[in-house]
């Protein structure tokens, strides 16, 4: 009788055992299902980061071209402006060119008939003048008057020529100069002393003459031979300025 209620009792204590023993697989099945929703809801968390971290370099990125991209809008913006103020600036250079050619253009057309009449001033100065080194002095009247009408010459480079030429003709009143000439068929040295006085001798100084503004001749005068040999050794640079003793003409009136 009493095993009968051990052997109850044993079943019973069977029966709880396999009822705890199917709640614990059970329990054990559930913690394996919360571990692995877990683990996948760890790795979704990871690649959801990893879209954040991307998303946010992306941003980042866009950031950068945004600014770099304003940064260059105003460079761009500065660099128009700057090539407005060149392009205004050639532009008002070029009004001004033009401006100035018409000027020029209106200024060779009013100085053209000027220089003919200096010219014609410094040749008939030369031909009234004392006759020194009178040929060299024709000839560059005439190679003046030649350029005049030539095209190749520009207008400025004939002013400067004319003008040039005046020059040379002023010189000649402050200098002193001796030089070779010949007077009806005898070699003779002439001496210029600027432009009041111009005088011969013979080489051997047996003759001295002058010239004769008012007669518009040479004259023959002896009485001057040693202040002509004197003033020929000046001219020469053969001795140092001293006084001369030469006939010199008052200006004509």
């Amino acid at each position: 009788m009493y095993r009968g209620k051990d052997m109850k009792t044993t079943m019973v204590a069977c029966a709880m055992s396999l009822a705890a023993y199917v709640g614990c697989s059970q329990a054990a099945a559930k913690v394996s299902d919360v571990v692995a929703a877990s683990d996948h809801w760890l790795v979704a968390q990871v690649d959801s980061q990893k879209r954040v971290d991307k998303l946010a370099d992306d941003r980042q990125s866009l950031a950068d071209d945004y600014r770099n991209t304003l940064r260059e809008s105003d460079s761009l913006k500065l660099y128009i402006q700057q090539l407005k103020s060149q392009l205004q600036s050639q532009q008002d250079e070029m009004d001004s060119i033009r401006g100035e050619s018409r000027s020029i253009a209106q200024t060779n057309i009013e100085i053209l008939p000027l220089m003919q009449d200096m010219l014609a001033s410094l040749g008939q100065f030369v031909e009234l003048d004392m006759p020194f080194l009178i040929d060299e002095r024709r000839e560059r009247v005439k190679k003046l008057n030649d350029m005049m009408p030539r095209a190749d010459v520009t207008v400025s480079e004939k002013f400067r020529r004319i003008v040039e030429a005046y020059q040379v003709e002023i010189d000649y009143g402050r200098t002193i100069e001796s030089y070779k000439g010949n007077l009806d068929g005898k070699d003779v040295d002439l001496l210029r002393v600027g432009r009041v006085g111009l005088l011969y001798q013979t080489p051997d100084s047996k003759q001295t003459g002058y010239w004769d503004r008012d007669a518009k001749k040479w004259v023959a005068d002896n009485s001057y031979t040693d202040g002509v040999r004197e003033g020929l050794k000046v001219a020469r640079k053969q001795t140092s300025p001293d006084l001369l003793i030469v006939p010199v003409q008052a200006a004509a009136k």
